[in-house]
């Protein structure tokens, strides 16, 4: 088999495997969530980078031949390393992973696939990102937005509080109410004329009615997986050596660092479905 993997330093990659699946359900699909060292957000450059690498080479090494980083964090800090450094390193004889019938293996992010669509989703050409700190201080959103729509001005807040309170199972209790209330508020006070809001980070579709409820009227939120899915199918579309190697047997499997009672648990805030998960070490 080769499963397409997806990648994410916990739990908000569901999110992404979900949207996926729903428009591409007949391919394979492995999901490594780190949670044993998550979260990344507030971690440094280097060390994200480090950790994802693992991540990937543990993937590639169990049959994928395309990952994606269904982690905001993942791709802002450590995507465009991997990409340039170490898929030529794996994909050159003499490596480990080396194999002739491989050497096209890929691997993708979730930012730029939001960057494309901005440009035709705002009016008013001011743009909110509501991310991690790590997401955030990266500037990775604006740097990818202004390629495409060097008109676009960008404003991000980082909510080091929202992941924890999801991943809690506290999204619904009325104690979520402040703090997603107080980072909209101060969004929008950088920018009253923000039109259209990215939900940075793949946790945060389990917080959208908190987060529509108190948005200004009119403002279009952006949850990233709907985007993730459309921009892999036109990527198949383009690269068919890619998509011909992949799997079709609808099936997915789940591998965690931490245990995987406890991801099984808390999988089910993202999926509204029991899964079976599996133990790995990277």
């Amino acid at each position: 088999m080769t499963p397409i993997g997806i990648f994410d330093s916990g739990y908000g990659g569901l999110t992404i495997l979900d949207g996926i699946r729903h428009q591409l359900p007949q391919y394979d699909y492995l999901y490594l969530g780190d949670n044993a060292r998550a979260p990344y957000g507030s971690r440094s450059f280097d060390v994200v980078y480090e950790f994802t690498r693992q991540a990937v080479e543990k993937l590639f090494s169990l049959g994928c031949q395309l990952v994606i980083l269904g982690c905001n964090t993942a791709s802002a800090k450590a995507l465009r390393s991997i990409q340039q450094n170490d898929l030529p390193r794996w994909n050159s004889p003499g490596s480990p992973l080396y194999n002739p019938s491989a050497a096209t293996r890929r691997v993708l992010g979730v930012i730029r696939p939001t960057a494309e669509v901005i440009g035709q989703l705002t009016r008013s050409r001011h743009v909110g990102l509501l991310a991690t700190e790590g997401t955030v201080r990266s500037q990775s959103y604006q740097l990818e937005i202004h390629k495409l729509s060097p008109d676009v001005q960008v404003s991000g807040v980082a909510c080091p509080l929202w992941v924890p309170i999801i991943e809690a199972g506290e999204a619904s209790s009325p104690g979520a109410d402040y703090f997603v209330k107080k980072r909209i508020d101060q969004l929008m006070a950088l920018d009253p004329l923000i039109d259209t809001i990215i939900l940075g980070c793949t946790h945060y579709p389990l917080l959208m009615p908190k987060i529509v409820k108190y948005a200004p009227q009119g403002v279009r939120l952006v949850p990233q997986g709907d985007y993730v899915a459309s921009s892999l199918r036109d990527y198949f579309a383009r690269h068919s050596e890619i998509e011909q190697r992949c799997s079709r047997n609808a099936t997915v499997r789940y591998l965690t660092t931490e245990n995987p009672d406890r991801f099984q648990e808390t999988a089910q805030y993202f999926l509204s479905t029991p899964i079976t998960a599996e133990h790995v070490d990277l």
